[in-house]
């Protein structure tokens, strides 16, 4: 059930963490083989995108460029950790960039997004693929960019730790408190040598991800449903199923490693996890098998639900060439662009049958079951509104649920402290502003 503020909020989708490393910044334009004729009509684009995703624009605009060879794009990225604020900096200074790629609700104060609305009219472009994300990705009911891909959350699991303590494998269809009983049948042994029944990686979507399945915000007024969600997290710790919040952070404490490690039996975290384990197992680094379920849910919630973090396209409305740039934006973002991303295993915004294929593959890679990636329903992990993810998700949710893990405060008075931050801290600033999803 969605709430509101002073504002209608029906369902708005989150972001991620999601983007890769990098130390430098990168460049890419492609050799122009258009003909004489057609150079004088060249249009030049220069696109910025998450590093993680460059080699992939790369290739994908390599069969753009066959459809429409006039159109020349230079991809570039900035490394992860100054990239949204770099770019941000870079937009507001006029730097002659026409599509940004990232999480929309970063740059959506910054008034800096053209409305892609006549564009997708004018096209008559079929947003069916998109399904729900395209109607909860609107702000103030116009749409400012469209999803190439998206992470959505999974339950990791050790085949080898199960099998060792001849435990049934996790079932697709597990409640909270089924996981909890099965992390503590999965816990063995102290110190060095223990093995934990499951991982939860000290960010506060771990634990309010709960109240998020039964379809709340985390700016919804009534946060009852999460008081749920960090009392369980506080329970496990106290079962001594995962390891403790204080000593995660003692030790920077990491979901891949610890995962790697080979002595956690589950690992609740994202899609692009696959990429880690693949990597692991080419490099061989890890021995032992392993898969996926879905996360597990609240009593009453439909098996795989989980959420959502959609990664956009977007054109600069200062571009000089806006029709060219949406050109790009259509087929990044379409089932072309989608099947060249989803050839490189990235869960993709636009699906359809063929795409759900080629995510799949031919079952020669792990995990077996990654089918359950594209049978999810989906509720964003956050509203995309301006603010959410950098004063709600990165501190009053961090910051107020850390108080409670460390005994600093009760449950309660977290939450309760947490809803008065979110009007004080956030709504007061956006929310007669920015209205998000469909009206």
């Amino acid at each position: 059930m969605k709430k509101s503020w002073h504002l209608v909020v029906t369902g708005t989708l989150a972001m991620g963490l999601l983007a890769g490393c990098g130390s430098t910044q990168q460049t890419s334009g492609e050799k122009n083989s258009a003909s004489p004729a057609a150079k004088t009509a060249q249009v030049n684009l220069k696109a910025t995108v998450l590093t993680d995703d460059l080699e992939t624009f790369k290739s994908a605009y390599a069969e753009f460029s066959k459809e429409n060879p006039t159109i020349q794009v230079q991809f570039e990225t900035i490394p992860q950790a100054q990239y949204y604020e770099k770019l941000r900096l870079q937009l507001s200074s006029g730097e002659d960039i026409d599509l940004v790629g990232g999480n929309m609700d970063v740059f959506l104060d910054t008034g800096i997004l053209e409305p892609l609305d006549d564009y997708i009219k004018k096209e008559n472009i079929d947003v069916s693929g998109y399904g729900p994300l395209y109607d909860s990705l609107k702000v103030n009911d116009k749409v400012y960019g469209l999803p190439y891909r998206k992470s959505n959350w999974m339950l990791f699991y050790n085949k080898t730790l199960f099998d060792q303590a001849n435990v049934a494998y996790p079932k697709a269809d597990m409640t909270w408190n089924e996981f909890r009983e099965l992390a503590k049948k999965m816990t063995k042994g102290e110190g060095a040598n223990k093995v934990y029944g499951a991982f939860l990686h000290p960010w506060a979507q771990t634990w309010y991800m709960q109240g998020v399945q039964t379809g709340a915000s985390i700016i919804d007024k009534d946060l009852t449903p999460f008081k749920k969600g960090l009392q369980f997290r506080m329970d496990m710790e106290k079962d001594g199923s995962i390891m403790g919040w204080a000593e995660q952070i003692t030790t920077s404490a990491h979901y891949n490693s610890a995962f790697q490690k080979g002595n956690v039996a589950m690992n609740l975290i994202g899609d692009w996890h696959v990429a880690q384990l693949r990597q692991a197992e080419t490099e061989k680094k890890i021995s032992f098998d392993w898969d996926v379920v879905p996360v597990p849910h609240p009593e009453g919630v439909a098996a795989n639900t989980s959420l959502a973090t959609p990664v956009s396209l977007m054109v600069n409305k200062n571009s000089k060439h806006k029709e060219e740039a949406f050109k790009v934006l259509q087929f990044m973002t379409g089932a072309k662009g989608a099947k060249q991303f989803a050839a490189k295993g990235f869960l993709t915004g636009y699906v359809n049958d063929e795409i759900r294929k080629i995510y799949i593959g031919d079952g020669s890679m792990k995990p077996k079951n990654i089918h359950f990636f594209v049978e999810q329903k989906e509720y964003p992990e956050y509203p995309l509104l301006p603010g959410v993810k950098n004063i709600l998700v990165n501190n009053v949710y961090k910051q107020e649920g850390e108080m409670a893990l460390t005994n600093a405060e009760t449950v309660d008075q977290a939450i309760q402290k947490i809803g008065q931050r979110v009007e004080k801290e956030w709504a007061d600033k956006y929310a007669k502003d920015f209205k998000a999803g469909k009206k």
